[in-house]
């Protein structure tokens, strides 16, 4: 028999204020598919950074194809067969798509080669993407769709995918699914993770749980249930959502044929866009990324201040050159996709962080109440259950679930009139997004007015009492969600809503009435 493709035994890993691992032992077959699955801070993102050569454990040993190694850094990874999709990107923003790929490649190759391979690759795999766009103008979707790109042209004999579906529509999944089969049947080992518990069960024949910090099971995926792999990973099943009929009141934000340029050459143009979000409602938009949701973003959170006053109104009152401070008067609260660098400033730690969309701990003359800001930081982090040190544990030192939760939380714990949310649950484990999710619906249930933008369509379709999709910049009308179906979603996001559309219109008109 041939040896184990990743043999890893008791490693621990050390930090000043956590264990992350602790002796974690784990074996992958050749051509096996094997998940690691966990909560939040549990450890996995840790455990494949050793694996992956970019932290070095304190303890514990790691076999390659038989053999023991010691991975420096993630060139001699790649150099073995080793590739990694991380979830919080590493690429340059500077640099185009072709140069980051570029990079992590055999430098014998030229930029015209790679460009090449990058076209044929991402069409075969249907992952489109410019290889000349620079990757500041790309999306944090598109962002994904590079890393898996850049993985898969290295050939590797041990692929890690962490969270590599959360950007994908579900017919997009599907053809994913069919090229990791294909791989794992030409003898490629890989380490997925993901909190889609049903992507487990159907992709992976080997799952390895940790909670803690420590492995506490060990199981074929196959053959458990969505709820015994919840119990194993968090020791409970998440609890149900209550959905409760919507009571809707006053219209909150009212969108009217908001049309913008692109700002930039590889942006999205806004085509006509109208909605509508009344109080007591949640309106969710799904898409596959890149199709106009960062820009549609842009303007209603006021970081984009080009449209028409009345193109945006918010209660009543036109909005579109209102600045993100002003429209926060208004009740406005919004939480953007990009956690670090937008959603938190990295360095600082969770109490001053609330002083990016909250100013009541600010005192006359500009002095800062810091007692005030850590009880109201300490107090979201035990209502969101956010792991971290205390109020003063910097960002960037969570995991992405963990800071999630906390800015989430900031902006829920606001009491918002208006909230907007875009992928409010990406990269969550599944009792973290049942928390998330559940504050939406209360939030929805006070009376606030919520939308979400979110390339999940399960959780769009938990949630949400109305949904739109968006394609290429256009917006396509309503349909409640009673009505919708998964595939028809799926279709909508190609573009493809006119005549089925005004249908579903219709529909929704006749059942308000």
């Amino acid at each position: 028999m041939s040896p184990p493709r990743l043999q890893l035994a008791h490693i621990t890993k050390r930090y000043p204020s956590v264990v992350a691992n602790s002796d974690v032992s784990l074996i992958v077959q050749p051509g096996e598919t094997h998940a690691v699955l966990g909560e939040n801070g549990a450890g996995k993102s840790t455990l494949m950074k050793i694996i992956y050569g970019s932290v070095k454990p304190d303890e514990g040993t790691v076999n390659f194809n038989g053999q023991p190694v010691a991975i420096r850094n993630p060139q001699e990874a790649r150099q073995l067969g080793i590739s990694m999709v991380f979830q919080h990107f590493s690429l340059f923003d500077t640099l185009t798509v072709a140069e980051n790929v570029w990079l992590g490649l055999d430098k014998s190759l030229a930029l015209a080669e790679v460009t090449r391979r990058i076209v044929a690759k991402a069409g075969e795999y249907g992952l489109e993407i410019d290889p000349l766009r620079p990757v500041h103008t790309l999306s944090v979707g598109e962002m994904q769709r590079v890393e898996i790109i850049r993985a898969l042209l290295t050939d590797p004999k041990l692929l890690i995918l962490d969270e590599p579906t959360s950007v994908l529509t579900p017919q997009a999944v599907q053809k994913l699914f069919v090229v990791l089969k294909k791989l794992a049947s030409e003898g490629c080992s890989i380490l997925y993770i993901s909190h889609k518990l049903h992507e487990i069960r159907e992709l992976c024949t080997a799952c390895t749980v940790l909670r803690g910090g420590k492995v506490t099971g060990v199981c074929n995926p196959q053959q458990e249930t969505n709820e015994s792999l919840s119990r194993l990973m968090i020791g409970a099943e998440p609890p149900p959502l209550t959905h409760r009929p919507s009571n809707v009141g006053e219209v909150a934000l009212a969108v009217e044929r908001l049309s913008l340029p692109r700002e930039d050459q590889f942006g999205v143009d806004l085509d006509g866009v109208s909605l509508q979000v009344r109080a007591g409602e949640v309106v969710g938009i799904a898409g596959v990324s890149g199709n106009g949701q960062k820009e549609l973003l842009y303007a209603l959170s006021g970081e984009d201040v080009r449209a028409e006053p009345g193109m945006v109104r918010l209660f009543g009152q036109g909005a579109g050159r209102l600045r993100p401070r002003a429209r926060r008067r208004l009740g406005l609260h919004f939480v953007p996709e990009e956690r670090l660098g937008r959603g938190a400033v990295p360095t600082l730690g969770l109490a001053h962080n609330l002083l990016l969309t909250r100013d009541d701990a600010v005192g006359s003359g500009g002095w800062l109440r810091i007692g005030q800001l850590e009880q109201q930081a300490r107090a979201i982090i035990e209502r969101f259950k956010v792991k971290a040190g205390g109020p003063q544990s910097a960002a960037k030192s969570l995991s992405g679930g963990n800071l999630q939760k906390f800015i989430v939380g900031r902006e829920i714990d606001a009491s918002p009139k208006l909230f907007i949310v875009s992928q409010p649950t990406w990269g969550v484990d599944v009792g973290a997004a049942a928390l998330i999710r559940a504050e939406i619906l209360a939030l929805r249930d006070a009376g606030c007015a919520v939308l979400v933008v979110s390339e999940e369509l399960d959780e769009l379709f938990e949630i949400s009492d109305r949904l739109h999709v968006i394609a290429k910049g256009r917006l396509s009308p309503s349909i409640d969600r009673a009505a919708a179906t998964v595939p028809q979603i799926g279709e909508w996001m190609s573009g493809l809503w006119e005549g089925a559309a005004s249908r579903a219109e219709e529909e929704g008109i006749h059942a308000q009435a």
